[in-house]
Protein backbone atom coordinates (compact mmCIF):
# COMPACT_ATOMS: atom_id res chain seq x y z
CA UNK A 1 0.00 0.00 0.00
CA UNK A 2 1.28 3.29 -0.82
CA UNK A 3 0.52 6.43 0.75
CA UNK A 4 1.45 9.46 -1.23
CA UNK A 5 1.98 12.30 0.78
CA UNK A 6 3.67 14.71 -1.07
CA UNK A 7 3.84 18.64 0.57
CA UNK A 8 3.99 21.60 -2.48
CA UNK A 9 7.60 22.17 -3.56
CA UNK A 10 6.38 25.55 -4.94
CA UNK A 11 8.46 28.58 -4.08
CA UNK A 12 6.78 30.39 -1.06
CA UNK A 13 7.07 33.92 -0.11
CA UNK A 14 9.07 32.98 2.70
CA UNK A 15 10.12 35.83 5.11
CA UNK A 16 13.79 33.97 5.55
CA UNK A 17 14.44 34.66 2.13
CA UNK A 18 13.30 37.75 1.39
CA UNK A 19 15.34 39.40 4.62
CA UNK A 20 18.18 37.58 3.42
CA UNK A 21 17.72 39.29 -0.27
CA UNK A 22 17.11 42.53 1.53
CA UNK A 23 20.17 42.38 3.81
CA UNK A 24 22.55 41.18 0.66
CA UNK A 25 20.69 44.47 -1.05
CA UNK A 26 22.07 46.53 1.97
CA UNK A 27 25.51 45.67 1.63
CA UNK A 28 26.08 45.23 -1.68
CA UNK A 29 25.29 49.00 -2.34
CA UNK A 30 28.39 50.02 -0.72
CA UNK A 31 30.41 47.76 -2.76
CA UNK A 32 32.24 49.10 -5.97
CA UNK A 33 31.48 45.82 -8.47
CA UNK A 34 29.66 45.52 -11.75
CA UNK A 35 25.98 45.21 -11.72
CA UNK A 36 26.09 42.10 -13.05
CA UNK A 37 28.53 40.36 -10.68
CA UNK A 38 26.18 41.93 -7.50
CA UNK A 39 23.70 40.17 -9.87
CA UNK A 40 25.22 37.02 -10.27
CA UNK A 41 26.21 36.61 -6.45
CA UNK A 42 22.22 36.87 -5.61
CA UNK A 43 21.36 33.79 -7.21
CA UNK A 44 21.99 30.34 -6.13
CA UNK A 45 24.15 28.22 -8.76
CA UNK A 46 22.11 25.44 -8.79
CA UNK A 47 18.90 23.13 -6.51
CA UNK A 48 17.64 20.15 -6.23
CA UNK A 49 14.66 19.06 -5.34
CA UNK A 50 13.41 15.33 -4.76
CA UNK A 51 10.61 13.44 -4.01
CA UNK A 52 11.25 9.89 -2.79
CA UNK A 53 9.96 6.76 -1.05
CA UNK A 54 10.56 5.83 2.23
CA UNK A 55 9.25 2.42 4.00
CA UNK A 56 7.95 3.01 7.29
CA UNK A 57 7.95 0.41 9.97
CA UNK A 58 4.25 -0.87 9.30
CA UNK A 59 5.06 -1.31 5.78
CA UNK A 60 3.73 1.82 3.98
CA UNK A 61 5.55 3.72 1.87
CA UNK A 62 5.43 7.18 2.30
CA UNK A 63 6.90 9.52 -0.21
CA UNK A 64 8.84 12.84 1.01
CA UNK A 65 10.48 15.98 -0.57
CA UNK A 66 13.94 17.01 0.02
CA UNK A 67 15.93 19.74 -1.04
CA UNK A 68 19.37 20.91 -1.86
CA UNK A 69 21.12 24.03 -3.09
CA UNK A 70 24.54 25.22 -3.75
CA UNK A 71 24.01 29.22 -3.44
CA UNK A 72 28.44 29.83 -4.43
CA UNK A 73 31.13 27.60 -5.36
CA UNK A 74 33.54 30.63 -6.13
CA UNK A 75 35.72 30.06 -3.09
CA UNK A 76 35.95 26.34 -3.04
CA UNK A 77 33.05 23.06 -2.71
CA UNK A 78 29.96 24.20 -0.64
CA UNK A 79 28.97 23.37 2.64
CA UNK A 80 26.10 23.59 4.70
CA UNK A 81 23.59 21.95 7.08
CA UNK A 82 20.68 19.43 6.39
CA UNK A 83 17.58 20.25 8.35
CA UNK A 84 14.41 18.11 9.06
CA UNK A 85 11.81 19.82 9.74
CA UNK A 86 7.97 20.29 9.03
CA UNK A 87 8.74 23.96 7.87
CA UNK A 88 10.88 23.24 5.41
CA UNK A 89 10.80 25.02 1.89
CA UNK A 90 12.79 26.10 -1.09
CA UNK A 91 12.93 29.18 -0.32
CA UNK A 92 14.08 29.04 3.14
CA UNK A 93 16.58 26.68 1.82
CA UNK A 94 17.83 29.13 -0.27
CA UNK A 95 18.28 31.93 1.94
CA UNK A 96 20.03 29.52 4.58
CA UNK A 97 22.64 28.47 1.48
CA UNK A 98 23.10 32.31 1.14
CA UNK A 99 23.92 33.07 4.63
CA UNK A 100 26.41 30.13 4.82
CA UNK A 101 27.84 31.82 1.71
CA UNK A 102 28.64 35.07 3.69
CA UNK A 103 29.30 33.28 6.37
CA UNK A 104 32.09 30.94 5.43
CA UNK A 105 33.67 34.16 3.33
CA UNK A 106 33.82 36.05 6.50
CA UNK A 107 35.67 33.66 8.24
CA UNK A 108 37.74 33.11 5.20
CA UNK A 109 37.07 29.36 4.98
CA UNK A 110 37.65 27.64 1.69
CA UNK A 111 33.83 27.00 0.87
CA UNK A 112 30.77 28.56 -0.86
CA UNK A 113 27.67 28.11 0.49
CA UNK A 114 25.14 25.30 0.87
CA UNK A 115 21.83 24.50 2.27
CA UNK A 116 19.28 21.31 2.33
CA UNK A 117 16.20 19.85 3.95
CA UNK A 118 13.38 17.34 4.06
CA UNK A 119 10.18 18.13 4.79
CA UNK A 120 9.42 16.31 8.21
CA UNK A 121 8.72 15.86 12.04
CA UNK A 122 12.00 13.89 12.50
CA UNK A 123 10.13 13.41 16.08
CA UNK A 124 7.22 11.44 14.70
CA UNK A 125 9.53 8.45 13.44
CA UNK A 126 11.23 5.61 14.59
CA UNK A 127 15.19 5.69 14.40
CA UNK A 128 14.87 2.72 11.61
CA UNK A 129 12.37 5.04 9.95
CA UNK A 130 14.78 8.00 10.04
CA UNK A 131 17.45 5.88 9.04
CA UNK A 132 15.59 4.86 5.56
CA UNK A 133 14.55 8.40 5.21
CA UNK A 134 18.45 9.57 5.35
CA UNK A 135 20.01 6.39 3.49
CA UNK A 136 17.23 7.43 0.39
CA UNK A 137 17.39 11.22 0.71
CA UNK A 138 21.39 11.02 0.28
CA UNK A 139 21.12 8.80 -2.64
CA UNK A 140 18.69 11.04 -4.28
CA UNK A 141 21.09 13.91 -3.73
CA UNK A 142 24.08 11.67 -3.79
CA UNK A 143 24.99 13.56 -7.50
CA UNK A 144 25.55 17.16 -5.72
CA UNK A 145 27.92 15.78 -3.11
CA UNK A 146 31.20 14.80 -2.24
CA UNK A 147 34.68 15.70 -0.17
CA UNK A 148 35.39 18.38 -3.08
CA UNK A 149 31.66 19.23 -4.31
CA UNK A 150 29.24 19.90 -1.33
CA UNK A 151 29.79 18.85 2.21
CA UNK A 152 26.97 18.23 4.21
CA UNK A 153 26.81 18.57 8.16
CA UNK A 154 24.12 18.58 11.09
CA UNK A 155 21.06 21.34 11.16
CA UNK A 156 17.78 21.47 12.70
CA UNK A 157 16.41 17.99 13.40
CA UNK A 158 19.64 15.90 12.31
CA UNK A 159 22.54 15.25 14.26
CA UNK A 160 25.62 12.83 14.29
CA UNK A 161 23.45 9.22 13.83
CA UNK A 162 22.50 11.41 10.58
CA UNK A 163 25.86 11.85 9.48
CA UNK A 164 26.75 8.68 9.84
CA UNK A 165 24.27 7.02 8.14
CA UNK A 166 24.72 9.71 5.21
CA UNK A 167 28.18 8.83 5.20
CA UNK A 168 27.67 5.45 5.55
CA UNK A 169 25.40 5.15 2.22
CA UNK A 170 27.69 7.89 0.21
CA UNK A 171 30.72 5.51 1.28
CA UNK A 172 28.89 2.01 0.27
CA UNK A 173 28.00 3.78 -3.22
CA UNK A 174 31.94 4.61 -3.97
CA UNK A 175 32.72 1.29 -2.52
CA UNK A 176 35.52 2.67 -0.06
CA UNK A 177 35.03 4.73 3.19
CA UNK A 178 35.23 8.39 2.75
CA UNK A 179 34.57 10.31 6.17
CA UNK A 180 35.24 13.66 4.28
CA UNK A 181 31.91 13.97 2.89
CA UNK A 182 30.48 15.01 5.55
CA UNK A 183 30.96 16.42 9.13
CA UNK A 184 29.50 16.85 12.38
CA UNK A 185 30.17 12.78 12.99
CA UNK A 186 29.98 11.02 15.99
CA UNK A 187 33.96 10.69 17.06
CA UNK A 188 34.46 7.26 16.47
CA UNK A 189 33.92 7.36 12.42
CA UNK A 190 36.13 10.19 11.97
CA UNK A 191 34.21 13.14 13.73
CA UNK A 192 36.02 16.48 15.51
CA UNK A 193 36.72 17.03 19.16
CA UNK A 194 34.90 20.22 20.14
CA UNK A 195 32.47 19.88 16.98
CA UNK A 196 29.17 19.50 18.90
CA UNK A 197 30.09 22.08 21.23
CA UNK A 198 31.30 24.35 18.68
CA UNK A 199 28.56 27.04 17.46
CA UNK A 200 27.36 27.51 20.94
CA UNK A 201 31.06 27.88 22.00
CA UNK A 202 31.59 31.02 19.06
CA UNK A 203 28.32 33.07 20.10
CA UNK A 204 30.03 33.14 23.48
CA UNK A 205 33.75 34.20 22.28
CA UNK A 206 31.73 36.88 19.86
CA UNK A 207 29.93 37.93 22.95
CA UNK A 208 32.78 38.52 25.12
CA UNK A 209 34.55 40.40 21.93
CA UNK A 210 31.61 42.50 22.16
CA UNK A 211 31.47 43.37 25.73
CA UNK A 212 34.84 44.40 25.55
CA UNK A 213 34.17 46.33 22.10
CA UNK A 214 30.78 48.14 23.84
CA UNK A 215 32.33 48.67 27.59
CA UNK A 216 30.45 46.50 29.54
CA UNK A 217 33.34 46.92 32.74
CA UNK A 218 31.71 44.43 34.79
CA UNK A 219 32.19 41.05 36.33
CA UNK A 220 30.66 38.23 34.67
CA UNK A 221 28.29 37.50 37.45
CA UNK A 222 27.19 41.07 37.22
CA UNK A 223 26.11 40.84 33.61
CA UNK A 224 22.70 38.76 32.61
CA UNK A 225 22.11 36.68 29.74
CA UNK A 226 19.13 35.38 28.29
CA UNK A 227 18.99 32.72 25.98
CA UNK A 228 16.37 31.91 23.39
CA UNK A 229 16.73 28.23 22.22
CA UNK A 230 17.72 25.38 24.24
CA UNK A 231 18.48 22.82 21.36
CA UNK A 232 22.52 22.43 20.41
CA UNK A 233 23.62 25.76 20.18
CA UNK A 234 20.96 27.88 23.07
CA UNK A 235 22.27 25.04 25.33
CA UNK A 236 26.28 25.20 24.65
CA UNK A 237 26.42 28.89 24.34
CA UNK A 238 24.05 28.73 28.05
CA UNK A 239 26.59 26.60 29.19
CA UNK A 240 29.69 28.02 28.34
CA UNK A 241 28.18 31.42 29.95
CA UNK A 242 27.54 29.76 32.66
CA UNK A 243 30.88 28.11 33.03
CA UNK A 244 32.65 31.49 32.56
CA UNK A 245 30.54 32.75 35.73
CA UNK A 246 27.91 35.35 33.99
CA UNK A 247 24.50 35.21 35.38
CA UNK A 248 22.06 33.44 32.59
CA UNK A 249 18.64 34.33 33.96
CA UNK A 250 15.87 32.62 31.69
CA UNK A 251 16.31 30.16 28.57
CA UNK A 252 13.59 28.30 26.51
CA UNK A 253 12.82 25.98 24.04
CA UNK A 254 9.90 24.82 22.14
CA UNK A 255 8.26 24.33 25.30
CA UNK A 256 8.35 27.62 26.80
CA UNK A 257 10.86 28.76 29.23
CA UNK A 258 12.00 29.66 32.68
CA UNK A 259 13.40 32.75 34.34
CA UNK A 260 15.03 33.87 37.31
CA UNK A 261 16.71 37.32 37.92
CA UNK A 262 19.14 36.00 40.05
CA UNK A 263 20.57 33.36 37.63
CA UNK A 264 19.27 29.88 36.80
CA UNK A 265 21.64 26.75 37.43
CA UNK A 266 22.46 25.57 33.95
CA UNK A 267 23.85 22.17 34.38
CA UNK A 268 20.63 21.19 36.33
CA UNK A 269 18.71 22.30 32.86
CA UNK A 270 21.02 20.61 30.48
CA UNK A 271 21.01 17.23 33.11
CA UNK A 272 17.08 17.68 33.11
CA UNK A 273 17.22 18.36 29.57
CA UNK A 274 19.41 15.51 28.88
CA UNK A 275 16.98 12.72 30.79
CA UNK A 276 13.86 14.06 29.59
CA UNK A 277 11.97 11.82 26.97
CA UNK A 278 11.27 14.31 23.92
CA UNK A 279 14.63 16.77 25.65
CA UNK A 280 12.69 19.45 26.58
CA UNK A 281 12.67 22.03 29.36
CA UNK A 282 8.91 21.16 29.82
CA UNK A 283 8.31 20.18 33.38
CA UNK A 284 10.97 21.45 35.11
CA UNK A 285 10.30 22.66 38.62
CA UNK A 286 11.77 26.05 40.57
CA UNK A 287 11.90 28.86 38.09
CA UNK A 288 9.44 31.08 37.08
CA UNK A 289 7.80 30.16 33.77
CA UNK A 290 7.85 32.69 30.73
CA UNK A 291 6.92 32.59 26.91
CA UNK A 292 8.74 32.73 23.98
CA UNK A 293 7.66 35.79 23.55
CA UNK A 294 8.06 37.05 26.92
CA UNK A 295 11.79 35.79 27.16
CA UNK A 296 12.64 38.10 24.21
CA UNK A 297 11.66 41.45 26.06
CA UNK A 298 13.21 40.34 29.45
CA UNK A 299 15.58 43.12 31.78
CA UNK A 300 19.39 41.57 30.42
CA UNK A 301 22.66 42.56 29.42
CA UNK A 302 22.91 40.17 26.60
CA UNK A 303 20.17 38.33 24.25
CA UNK A 304 21.01 35.20 22.28
CA UNK A 305 18.15 34.89 19.86
CA UNK A 306 18.93 30.92 19.64
CA UNK A 307 16.16 29.15 18.24
CA UNK A 308 14.06 29.83 14.82
CA UNK A 309 14.62 32.99 12.44
CA UNK A 310 12.13 35.96 12.33
CA UNK A 311 12.03 36.01 16.21
CA UNK A 312 13.09 39.83 16.70
CA UNK A 313 10.22 41.89 14.63
CA UNK A 314 8.75 45.77 13.89
CA UNK A 315 6.21 44.69 16.34
CA UNK A 316 8.65 43.18 19.37
CA UNK A 317 12.01 45.30 19.23
CA UNK A 318 10.40 48.08 20.71
CA UNK A 319 10.08 46.24 23.88
CA UNK A 320 13.50 44.42 23.91
CA UNK A 321 15.01 45.59 26.82
CA UNK A 322 18.41 43.56 26.10
CA UNK A 323 21.71 46.01 26.03
CA UNK A 324 23.26 43.49 23.04
CA UNK A 325 22.41 40.80 20.54
CA UNK A 326 24.26 38.23 19.97
CA UNK A 327 22.55 35.86 16.90
CA UNK A 328 23.25 32.43 17.40
CA UNK A 329 20.39 31.20 15.20
CA UNK A 330 20.42 32.07 11.72
CA UNK A 331 18.49 35.14 10.73
CA UNK A 332 16.54 35.82 13.70
CA UNK A 333 16.15 39.48 13.46
CA UNK A 334 13.68 40.98 10.89
CA UNK A 335 15.39 44.43 8.41
CA UNK A 336 12.64 46.17 10.07
CA UNK A 337 14.27 45.44 13.59
CA UNK A 338 17.51 45.57 12.70
CA UNK A 339 16.31 49.68 12.04
CA UNK A 340 14.84 49.72 15.41
CA UNK A 341 17.95 48.02 17.09
CA UNK A 342 19.68 50.86 15.18
CA UNK A 343 17.77 53.67 16.63
CA UNK A 344 17.92 52.50 19.79
CA UNK A 345 21.93 51.82 19.99
CA UNK A 346 21.59 48.06 20.72
CA UNK A 347 24.28 46.57 18.78
CA UNK A 348 23.17 43.59 17.11
CA UNK A 349 26.47 40.97 16.44
CA UNK A 350 25.34 39.22 13.38
CA UNK A 351 24.22 35.87 12.78
CA UNK A 352 27.26 35.04 10.32
CA UNK A 353 29.94 36.35 12.13
CA UNK A 354 28.44 35.08 15.66
CA UNK A 355 27.25 31.53 14.72
CA UNK A 356 30.37 30.60 12.54
CA UNK A 357 31.25 28.62 15.36
CA UNK A 358 29.86 25.30 14.25
CA UNK A 359 30.97 25.54 10.36
CA UNK A 360 34.45 26.81 11.49
CA UNK A 361 35.15 23.26 13.23
CA UNK A 362 33.51 21.66 10.70
CA UNK A 363 36.22 22.69 8.57
CA UNK A 364 39.15 21.27 10.99
CA UNK A 365 37.01 18.39 10.87
CA UNK A 366 36.98 18.43 6.94
CA UNK A 367 40.95 18.82 7.07
CA UNK A 368 41.37 16.56 9.82
CA UNK A 369 39.69 13.65 7.82
CA UNK A 370 41.41 13.95 4.15
CA UNK A 371 44.97 13.98 6.36
CA UNK A 372 43.45 11.72 8.72
CA UNK A 373 45.42 13.47 11.63
CA UNK A 374 43.31 14.64 14.31
CA UNK A 375 43.92 17.20 16.79
CA UNK A 376 42.74 17.09 20.73
CA UNK A 377 40.07 19.58 22.34
CA UNK A 378 42.16 22.30 23.14
CA UNK A 379 43.59 22.08 20.01
CA UNK A 380 40.19 22.72 18.23
CA UNK A 381 39.36 25.54 20.57
CA UNK A 382 42.25 27.59 20.37
CA UNK A 383 42.06 27.70 16.47
CA UNK A 384 38.41 28.40 16.65
CA UNK A 385 38.92 31.19 18.87
CA UNK A 386 41.75 32.75 16.78
CA UNK A 387 39.60 32.78 13.46
CA UNK A 388 36.82 34.27 14.93
CA UNK A 389 38.10 36.86 16.95
CA UNK A 390 40.19 37.70 13.46
CA UNK A 391 37.03 38.36 12.19
CA UNK A 392 35.52 40.06 14.63
CA UNK A 393 38.46 42.19 14.27
CA UNK A 394 37.91 42.73 10.47
CA UNK A 395 34.44 43.44 10.95
CA UNK A 396 34.65 46.44 13.02
CA UNK A 397 36.99 47.78 10.96
CA UNK A 398 34.88 47.78 7.72
CA UNK A 399 31.51 48.86 10.22
CA UNK A 400 34.30 51.95 11.25
CA UNK A 401 35.51 52.64 7.27
CA UNK A 402 31.89 52.51 6.58
CA UNK A 403 29.96 54.36 9.14
CA UNK A 404 27.17 50.82 9.34
CA UNK A 405 25.92 48.72 11.59
CA UNK A 406 27.60 45.12 12.26
CA UNK A 407 25.45 43.34 10.40
CA UNK A 408 26.12 45.40 7.16
CA UNK A 409 29.82 45.64 7.88
CA UNK A 410 29.93 41.60 8.26
CA UNK A 411 28.20 41.06 4.88
CA UNK A 412 30.07 44.15 3.03
CA UNK A 413 33.31 42.02 4.24
CA UNK A 414 32.05 38.75 3.21
CA UNK A 415 30.60 39.81 -0.62
CA UNK A 416 33.66 41.51 -1.33
CA UNK A 417 35.72 38.39 -0.70
CA UNK A 418 33.44 36.22 -2.88
CA UNK A 419 33.18 39.50 -5.22
CA UNK A 420 37.08 40.22 -5.49
CA UNK A 421 37.58 36.36 -6.30
CA UNK A 422 34.92 35.98 -8.76
CA UNK A 423 36.48 38.86 -10.74
CA UNK A 424 40.02 37.26 -9.78
CA UNK A 425 38.62 33.86 -11.46
CA UNK A 426 36.67 35.38 -14.53
CA UNK A 427 33.51 33.75 -15.88
CA UNK A 428 33.68 30.84 -18.04
CA UNK A 429 33.40 30.74 -20.79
Amino acid sequence: MVAHVVPSVHTTADPTYQTALRQYDRAVAYLDIPDGLAEFMKWPRRELTVNFPVRLDDGQIQIFTGFRVHHNTVLGPSKGGVRYSTHVNLDEIRALAMWMTWKCALVNLPYGGAKGGVIVDPKAHSMSELANLTRRFTSEIILLIGPNIDIPAPDMGTNAQTMAWMMDTYSMTMGYSVPAVVTGKPLNIGGSMGREEATGRGVIVCMLEALRQYGFNRSPKDISVVVQGFGNVGMNAAKRAYELGFKVVAVSDVSGGYYNPRGLNIRELVDYVNRHPKKQLDGFRGPDRVTNAELLELPCDVLIPAALEGQLTAENAPRVRAKLIVEGANGPTLPEADDIFIERGIPVIPDILANAGGVTVSYFEWVQGLQEFFWDEDEVYRRLERILVRAYDEVVHTMEANNVDMRTAAQITAINRVAQATLTRGFYP
